[in-house]
């Protein structure tokens, strides 16, 4: 018998063992996590931890010190930019390793390798709508073009690479544990993905959803709900004339494509996001030197999207917020000036509706001919799980999105993108340069390089100007073109190139004494070309302005007390006439609440009950309003609040 006990003692440590050491659903070996000496007990510390005193970093051609400061930011000094940016992706490493390559890994489409299914549908999205096209397509550009460039990218990777070779199992980032993977060499691609998903966050579109509306309510109530140039508004650049002479663009007769429903959509671009950038002349302030401000409202992530950091050289120290995973300082200012940036919100995304010859989709028309098109097998590892294996169509506009297999539920319709992100570019060149830039020259020839997001490029330097630039590489394009789906079997519904850099707007040293952006309508209604976004924003800037045409002597903190301001500028336009269309018999709101909106003083304050009865009176009423639509069940674009509002309340 005790032979018997034996063996089913042996046989049940064997089991434990075995199942503590494989993947159970979708849980991590709990050896692993549980291991004393390599698992999560050894992540019982912060990312902050200070660390060793002296590295070993191969291939340094000189010596490189970091310190950190009393909040634990690095300061790197390197003798040269290859040592710099080496030492750069090694210290980000060390801190964010494991956000760079997640964020990576989503723009790569290949989320589902360390989750799972879960994250199959985001992953097929991201594949298909083309960001690894795109960062290839960058990384061929680099190769023949700007070779320099790639090589910083390589040494930011190599220090990556130094740090992740040095990695024991007991040192690996917790998530790795939990996930149960080990991180994969660093590559200027990897770096090339996530600026790619930067534009990707920050590149919305209502294309498709507008078609719907169009198609249900007519031209009018579309033009009416959604006006190209609203009244009232503030942009971002506004001139009498314009000190160019714009390109011609050939309008077609027929403009959109007519009855069509689409029944699904991609996810829109994140609601609620938005930044805020200033420059102000030193003749406003205190000091009599520029103040620049600049406050991105990206979303809140767990770490931070930013990473602070100082980067110096003998020629140069900058310093500022920094992107794990890219190269350099993002915003932040070096001795001679400072820059900082805010979405533009521009339509760079536009739809085709492709006609394929047969099932095959071999072939597809173009000005009545049959163009061959390129099949690519996506084929995506999926944890825990067999292979799944997607099918995406290229046309020479992008990748065809939308498709049988694909949002359309086995349809035979097929939509193509097509987005100035999958071209070339070199966003990184623009803020390398930006790094070092001595003055509004060296600011401008940086921006030559960048292509998307489109961004507004605010600036301030040391010998007293100031200036804003609505940078980006924007397409040229007759008057409402792109903000329906498109035939794409027409040629002219194709771009007719794109807006010269030059012509794109920029304000330099105003006469009102300061520049400013909130990602509202970039341009006055005179300039000569087609400017389009269903998205623009109306509020903030125009609080902004006003708060700055009205100050003098203005003073950082001053700045710090405009960028924490809370007036609801909304609210104060739209609630007196909600207030007055009451019927007072009725007590809609009952005269306690009434009462409180009747004292407030639009000042948002998280102490001040008003704004939430505000908030949920006024989403009431959009709910209601719209619910009088007979929308049929699609998925349509609803006008900006702006709109909705009586002009001069």
């Amino acid at each position: 018998m005790k032979y018997i006990g034996f063996f089913f003692s042996l046989l049940f440590s064997l089991l434990l063992a075995v199942s503590l050491s494989i993947n159970m659903a979708s849980l991590p070996p709990l050896a692993k996590i549980f291991d004393p000496f390599k698992g999560f007990w050894q992540n019982a510390y912060s990312e902050d931890y200070n660390p060793d005193s002296e590295v070993n970093l191969a291939g340094l051609q000189a010596e490189v010190e970091v310190t950190y400061d009393k909040n634990l930011i690095p300061h790197i000094f390197a003798e040269n930019e290859e040592d710099l940016y080496k030492v750069q992706g090694y210290t980000t490493a060390r801190h964010r390793l494991w956000q760079m390559e997640f964020q990576a890994l989503a723009a790569e489409g290949r989320l589902s390798e360390i989750v799972g299914e879960i994250a199959l549908k985001r992953d097929r999205e991201m594949r298909r709508k083309g960001l690894g096209f795109g960062a290839k397509n960058k990384l061929k550009y680099l190769k023949k073009n700007d070779p320099r460039t790639l090589q910083l990218m390589e040494a930011y990777a190599e220090g990556v690479n130094a740090y992740i070779h040095q990695l024991s199992q007991a040192e690996l980032p917790l998530e790795y544990k939990l996930l149960d993977y080990y991180p994969e060499p660093w590559t200027p691609y990897k770096s090339l993905l996530f600026l790619m998903n930067m534009a990707e966050t920050l590149s919305g579109d209502s294309d498709l959803a507008n078609t719907n509306f169009r198609n249900l309510f007519g031209a009018e109530w579309q033009q009416s709900l959604f006006p190209e140039h609203p009244q009232g508004v503030v942009p971002v650049v506004a001139k009498e004339t314009w000190d160019f002479e714009p390109i011609k663009v050939k309008e077609p007769e027929t403009t959109y494509i007519d009855s069509i429903k689409i029944t699904q959509l991609l996810p829109e671009k994140e609601p609620g996001l938005g930044s805020n950038n200033w420059a102000v002349s030193g003749e406003k302030t205190a000091s009599g030197f520029p103040i620049l401000a600049n406050d991105p409202h990206l979303a809140l992530n767990l770490p931070s999207l930013w990473f602070a950091a100082q980067l110096s050289t003998p020629e140069y120290a900058v310093k500022g917020a920094t992107l794990p995973g890219t190269l350099g300082v993002i915003i932040g200012f070096n001795e001679n000036l400072a820059w900082g940036m805010t979405n533009a919100d521009r339509d760079v995304k536009d739809w085709y509706k492709i006609t394929f010859k047969d099932s095959s989709r071999e072939e597809y028309l173009y000005n009545g001919q049959w163009i061959q098109s390129r099949r690519q097998l996506e084929t995506f590892t999926v944890k825990g799980q067999n292979d799944f294996v997607d099918t995406v169509i290229y046309t020479h506009y992008g990748p065809v999105v939308y498709d049988r297999n694909f949002k359309m539920k086995g349809k035979p319709a097929n939509f193509a993108l097509k987005w100035t992100a999958h071209g070339d570019s070199n966003e990184q060149k623009t803020f390398i340069n930006l790094n070092k830039a001595k003055d509004y020259s060296d600011f401008e020839e940086a921006l030559t390089h960048y292509a998307a997001p489109a961004q507004n490029f605010v600036f301030a330097s040391r010998n007293g100007d100031i200036g804003i630039k609505v940078q980006g590489k924007f397409p040229l394009k007759w008057s409402g073109q792109g903000k329906y789906l498109m035939d794409g079997s027409k040629p002219f519904y194709e771009w007719q190139g794109y807006i010269p850099e030059a012509h794109n707007a920029e304000e330099i040293n105003p006469e009102k004494k300061f520049v400013t952006s909130a990602n509202q309508h970039p341009v006055s209604d005179n300039y000569p070309y087609f400017v389009y976004n269903n998205n623009y924003e109306y509020f903030r800037n125009r609080r902004i302005s006003d708060q700055l045409l009205q100050r003098t002597a203005i003073t950082v903190d001053d700045m710090k007390a405009l960028q924490l301001d809370n007036y609801n500028l909304h609210a104060s336009e739209i609630l007196p006439l909600m207030l007055d269309s009451l019927n007072r018999q009725n007590k809609v709101l009952g005269e306690k609440w009434l009462a409180r909106l009747e004292a407030w003083d639009y000042d948002a304050a998280s102490d001040e009950m008003a704004p939430a009865l505000f908030q949920s009176w006024w989403n009431q009423t959009e709910k209601a309003l719209y619910a009088s639509w007979d929308t049929e069940g699609l998925p349509i674009s609803y006008p900006n609040k702006f709109n909705l509002q009586p002009l001069n309340p």
